[in-house]
């Protein structure tokens, strides 16, 4: 009985006494809790200001790895690499064009050497002829393709290969035109896509045959675009050179100043017997009809003179 009153009236005591460490507990993780949060905004700031630097020093080090990737022949990976800017240089299209009239001393030798400046410059001869004008010299045609950044070298060493007679070069810029035959291109392919689209949901035989008419005359527009753009392509990327290759004439008239020969005066005796006999020819064709007229009265003539002397009795001529 006894012991069961002193259980009791320890209970009893304990039980402010345990309210009021309670009451400290839960005040202590309030006041922990509230510091938590103030250290974290506090370092969340701090964070904050510091992400610019962080930033920057992972940038460097992404660059440092692009770099590091691109010595070791691996590609950089697609997020650090940055976007390249568009060359203006490299968004121009011009066809350039240029002519050369050249005289030289062989025109086969300066062909032969043009042949290879073209090829040295990664060209090619696109056509070629030569011809002789005369029985002392020759002349050649070229049409040279070289590469747009090789044109002017090449214009420069075909113009030094002799006596530079004529020159003229043009530059006409093309660029509004390739970028929209590009967009035109571009169109007509989503164009010819979405009918192939429709005719593979299309279910009735006029339908189709309707689809496939009109994308037969999409493909021949597609087809033709995509022609003009390679003829563009093709002009851009190769400037034309047309070289002309002459000889001077110096070889007759050497021939001139050296005096006329014996075989040429016998040539010029010869053309000049054929001359007179032609000329004699000519005469006695022109009067013939009169010399047969004047044979006929001649005879005639005679004729009536031997008459007159018989009716006359003239004597023999013996007596």
């Amino acid at each position: 009985m006894q012991a069961a009153l002193q259980t009791r009236t320890g209970r009893r005591t304990a039980g402010p006494a345990a309210r009021r460490s309670r009451t400290a507990l839960a005040a202590g993780l309030l006041t922990a809790v509230l510091a938590l949060s103030g250290c974290g905004a506090a370092g969340d700031d701090g964070a904050s200001s510091d992400r610019p630097a962080l930033s920057a020093k992972r940038q460097d080090k992404a660059d440092s790895a692009a770099g590091e990737g691109e010595a070791d022949g691996k590609q950089a990976p697609a997020k650090s690499a940055e976007p390249k800017k568009p060359d203006p240089a490299s968004a121009t299209h011009v066809i350039r064009t240029a002519a050369l009239s050249v005289q030289v001393k062989s025109a086969s030798r300066a062909a032969a050497s043009a042949r290879t400046v073209a090829q040295d410059a990664g060209g090619l001869v696109a056509d070629e002829s030569t011809e002789q004008v005369d029985e002392t010299h020759d002349s050649s045609h070229l049409v040279l393709r070289v590469p747009q950044d090789a044109y002017d070298r090449v214009l420069r060493e075909l113009s030094g290969s002799g006596k530079l007679l004529s020159r003229t070069s043009t530059a006409k810029d093309v660029t509004d035109q390739v970028v929209d035959t590009d967009s035109r291109i571009a169109t007509q392919r989503a164009s010819v896509a979405r009918v192939r689209k429709l005719m593979d949901r299309a279910d009735r035989l006029a339908d189709v045959v309707t689809l496939e008419g009109e994308l037969s005359s999409r493909q021949a527009a597609l087809e033709s675009l995509l022609a003009q753009q390679a003829s563009l392509k093709d002009r851009t990327g190769m400037a034309t050179i047309t070289l002309d290759l002459t000889e001077p004439e110096t070889a007759a008239e050497d021939d001139d100043d050296e005096g006329p020969g014996f075989l040429d005066a016998l040539s010029g005796g010869w053309d000049a017997f054929v001359t007179t006999l032609r000329w004699i020819a000519m005469v006695l064709g022109a009067s013939a009809p009169f010399l047969a007229v004047a044979a006929v009265l001649l005879v005639l003539w005679r004729v009536l003179l031997r008459r007159r002397g018989r009716r006359a009795g003239a004597p023999p001529a013996g007596e």
